[in-house]
């Protein structure tokens, strides 16, 4: 099904202008980020989310300009090795509930 603006000669996003469009697409990228991490640790995928990385680049390697597209994040995913993971049988800390929730 095809978007269909409200009004005939504008869309409800082209007033708002491009940075705020672009600043809401990221939004709305972690969302699905945080949605996508959450589903591969319930199928026990690793799935590590990266912000740090030549994004121009990654635009340029996947074609997004020509969609009109920019990368916000990714997200590797696959099944560690667990032979090459120093960390994998070190005791998990867990920070105390009291200490990262504020219950209002």
């Amino acid at each position: 099904m095809q978007w269909k603006p409200i009004r005939k000669d504008y869309g409800i996003y082209e007033p708002l202008g491009r940075k705020w469009q672009s600043e809401h697409s990221a939004k709305q990228a972690y969302i699905a980020l945080g949605l996508a991490v959450a589903a591969a640790a319930e199928q026990k995928v690793d799935a590590t989310p990266m912000e740090g990385f030549d994004k121009p680049k990654m635009d340029e390697i996947l074609g997004l300009e020509k969609l009109g597209l920019k990368s916000v994040a990714i997200l590797p995913i696959g099944y560690r090795d667990e032979g090459c993971d120093w960390l994998v049988n070190l005791k998990k800390v867990r920070t105390p509930r009291e200490k990262f929730i504020t219950e209002l």
